[in-house]
């Protein structure tokens, strides 16, 4: 996470937890020319419609621009994380234990920088995914992956 990220989470945990919500995740990034500040939220036991991310983004507009962190003007986008969701921490490590993972890395494992299987394990420098272990270090990306026909 960016220090950018860090602070919004500071600064709108507390506000979208009394809400009844959970940061997923906070993502801040370019696209193109545009800036985008990205609040993934997320609720135990339910899922998150078009009206949990407007009540979200009500909450937190004001208090975003009134704290003014982010310098840079920047759409704001409140969403859910999605059914396949991205792998950034060890916290969403630790929810993805036991599901099935698609792992893209910088340097080919087995000849391929895409490997998919179930998630066994993780430590604070590699990841297991069926029987491979891959270092953090060489992860470009990961998320979950959802099966369709369930």
């Amino acid at each position: 996470m960016t220090k950018i990220e860090e602070n919004v989470k500071k600064l709108l945990e507390p506000i979208i937890n009394n809400l009844g919500y959970k940061v997923y995740d906070i993502i801040y990034e370019k696209e193109g020319k545009d800036n985008y500040l990205r609040i993934f939220i997320d609720k135990e036991n339910s899922i998150i419609d078009l009206n949990d991310c407007e009540k979200v983004n009500n909450a937190i507009n004001d208090i975003l621009d009134e704290k003014d962190l982010i310098k840079s003007s920047y759409m704001l986008e409140v969403s859910s994380p999605g059914l396949e969701r991205r792998i950034r921490s060890d916290e969403h490590l630790e929810m993805a234990i036991s599901k099935e993972v698609e792992v893209h890395t910088f340097k080919p494992i087995e000849n391929s920088k895409i490997i998919k299987g179930i998630l066994n394990s993780f430590d604070d420098n590699t990841i297991e995914v069926d029987s491979l272990r891959i270092d953090k270090s060489n992860i470009a990306s990961m998320k979950t992956v959802y099966n369709w026909e369930d």
